[in-house]
């Protein structure tokens, strides 16, 4: 019989509890992922109690307090706390958000933290998102033209304005994509949720003159059909986005164009 078992150093091992703040009066408990490239031991939990009368209420909040107050060793990805540019993507209580718009009361006691689920792991909660990064510059996310530049910038009706929302927001923050099994298992050849909405917002805008060379792009077995609409992209971004109904458009889009 066949037995499939995980290498002993990618096993997840209890690590150090540290003690309550011994002033606080309310504390909420986080179990929060820990791992070094560097001193070779397996990846543990660590467990943090923060003191909620001297921390804001979201779970970055929380972050930043147990590295300031407690472990200045661990890491993280921050930047606008605003749920706008992306960084702190996690894993919290089991579902992929923004660290910085989740509340710490909206998540079961006690808080568990890990970096995005299925990738290479940089360190702590900090995932290498390189070949993310790389799907997302290979659709070429910027506007193509043929025609001669205008004086001024490209017009646009309100209509066809409109049919960019629910796109162009999106922040790249790797949730949804993350949270595909069909990424899980194809990662290397599927460009995922999150790319592929970028890729439809571009096919869409009436700007833009290349739609032809982008669908021709996206014209391959996993590129864009892994998608079995599991619909995990939707439930799970920030943004309240929908990536698929996105690769819905693309495919009928893909479908039109051989009628």
């Amino acid at each position: 019989m066949v037995q499939l078992t995980l290498p002993e150093n990618s096993r997840i091992k209890p690590g150090k509890t540290w003690p309550k703040p011994t002033s606080a009066k309310k504390t909420t408990e986080f179990r929060i992922y820990r791992w070094n490239p560097d001193d070779g031991a397996n990846p543990r939990i660590d467990t943090y109690f923060v003191d909620r009368d001297d921390c804001g209420p979201m779970v970055l909040d929380a972050l930043i307090w147990i590295k300031s107050k407690i472990d200045s060793t661990l890491t993280f990805r921050r930047s606008c706390r605003e749920g706008i540019c992306g960084s702190c993507a996690m894993n919290i209580g089991g579902a992929n958000t923004l660290a910085c718009t989740r509340g710490i009361d909206d998540v079961a006691a006690p808080v568990t933290i890990y970096p995005l689920p299925h990738q290479e792991v940089v360190k702590d909660l900090v995932p290498d998102l390189s070949v993310f990064y790389a799907q997302h510059a290979s659709i070429e996310p910027w506007l193509k033209t043929v025609s001669p530049a205008p004086e001024k910038e490209w017009l646009q009706s309100p209509e066809d304005r409109s049919k960019l929302d629910g796109l162009y927001e999106c922040i790249l923050c790797a949730c949804c994509s993350t949270s595909c099994p069909s990424y899980w298992w194809n990662g290397d050849r599927y460009l995922g949720p999150a790319v592929l909405l970028q890729a439809y917002r571009w096919l869409i805008d009436s700007r833009d003159e290349a739609q032809g060379e982008r669908l021709d792009n996206l014209e391959d077995p996993f590129r864009l059909y892994r998608c079995h609409t599991i619909m995990n992209c939707a439930q799970t971004c920030p943004k309240g986005l929908n990536p698929a109904k996105a690769i819905i458009h693309i495919k009928e889009m893909m479908v039109e164009r051989r009628l």
